[in-house]
């Protein structure tokens, strides 16, 4: 079996891991702290909060800017349910958005008839480490009519003054828009760690802070902390400081904070990830990409163009002229072969929640077309070039023997 995304574990990841078990110190710690500073220089961001998901990060700062009832936030069709999920938690309203056929994000053109006086964040999705084109989005929020539109009912949406753009980076860490690094190009973006990530800590996330400048960034990072530890005003690191052990509860605050057994995972995948994970990672799609090219029936993914650098998260092959069916029996094929490959993704309408909800997959074509022909292959650290050629071997094989073709 070729697997599809196993985390890299090696003595360092493991060394590291050790240390924090024998330093007593498990939870919420120096590590997580080292890590936090460290996300902060990579990325140049104002703050960053570690926190023990990507959704928690989402969540975190749509509570914080006070996203709740009557409220909306648009998103994109074509995303992972965490990107929906999150908002429903707030009692707001999701507000679908198709997306590009050329590069599955959110479809920025569509995004301005969308917006009504209810409208209070648009989470743009960097789908498959791709970012989205942020400097339109940031134009459409900054128009005069859809400022006009905006409607405050909190202290921080009063003084942010426009929609809040929240990206939902969590396939984006070390992808580049217009030299910009991920994280600084919104006024908040969520990273995620999970175990199938570029970057893993097994489980986890980041919330990656770059409002304004009128926003204090130390204050902000503060608050956020008592936040995702139920409203507490000391996390357990700073009661056992001398006499610190009292401490206060100022709101009812959720439990999000990341420990440091998971910060020391990512302490040694953030030390290597730009030298080692990111040159590996793209060496994998670019033999795809030759490899794939001469096939007909092959629709090779955009992983780079002249303002925008993934980060070689996801391969999203595409099979032209394919049905929902026949890329299922193509997949089973596969599977057969010994080859583990994914579809990323179903989108949010064709899910019993959402579709229940009123959601309507005829409302949204592009992405549906995107999807229904989609297979995502295997990219991971250790893939050998060997297995690369076994990939590709065995996808066009299957799509003879389906297709014909």
């Amino acid at each position: 079996m070729i697997p599809f995304s196993p985390p890299r574990i090696d003595e360092k990841i493991i060394a590291e891991v050790v240390d924090a078990l024998r330093s007593g110190w498990i939870t919420t710690g120096p590590k997580t702290k080292l890590f936090e500073r460290n996300l902060k220089d990579y990325t140049g961001a104002k703050a960053v909060v570690c926190l023990n998901s990507g959704t928690a990060a989402m969540e975190l700062m749509l509570s914080w800017f006070g996203v709740g009832p009557g409220d909306e936030v648009i998103i994109p069709s074509y995303t992972y349910t965490a990107t929906a999920n999150a908002v429903v938690h707030t009692g707001a309203t999701p507000v679908m958005c198709d997306v590009h056929d050329s590069d599955f994000n959110i479809d920025v053109a569509r995004i301005e008839a969308l917006i009504t006086e209810r409208t209070k964040v648009i989470i743009p999705v960097d789908i498959a480490g791709l970012p989205c084109d942020y400097d339109a989005i940031h134009d459409i929020i900054r128009k005069r009519r859809i400022k006009s539109l905006y409607s405050p009912h909190t202290e921080n949406q009063e003084l942010l003054g426009r929609i809040m753009i929240m990206a939902d980076g969590a396939h984006s860490i070390g992808a580049k828009y217009k030299g910009k690094n991920s994280g600084t190009l919104a006024d908040a973006t969520a990273f995620s760690f999970h175990a199938v990530k570029n970057l893993t800590t097994a489980e986890g996330g980041a919330l990656i802070i770059n409002l304004p400048d009128r926003f204090d960034p130390g204050k902000l990072y503060q608050n956020l902390n008592i936040r995702a530890l139920h409203g507490q005003t000391k996390d357990a690191f700073a009661k056992v400081k001398k006499g610190g052990w009292r401490y206060d509860v100022v709101e009812a605050g959720y439990k999000y904070n990341m420990t440091d057994i998971l910060a020391s995972i990512g302490l040694v995948e953030l030390d290597r990830y730009d030298d080692d994970t990111l040159v590996r990672r793209r060496e994998i799609f670019e033999q795809y990409h030759e490899k794939l090219k001469k096939y007909d029936w092959a629709r090779v993914p955009i992983y780079e163009d002249e303002n925008r650098q993934s980060n070689y998260h996801l391969y999203l092959l595409r099979i032209k002229d394919c049905s929902e069916n026949e890329r299922n029996r193509i997949i089973y094929e596969i599977t057969e072969r010994g080859v583990s490959v994914n579809v990323h993704y179903q989108p949010l309408p064709m899910l019993s929640f959402y579709k229940y909800r009123g959601y309507k997959m005829s409302e949204f074509p592009v992405a549906f077309a995107n999807y229904q022909g989609e297979i995502t292959l295997p990219v991971y650290y250790d893939l050998t070039d060997e297995q690369v050629d076994i990939v590709v071997e065995v996808v066009a094989d299957s799509v003879q023997k389906v297709l014909k073709k």
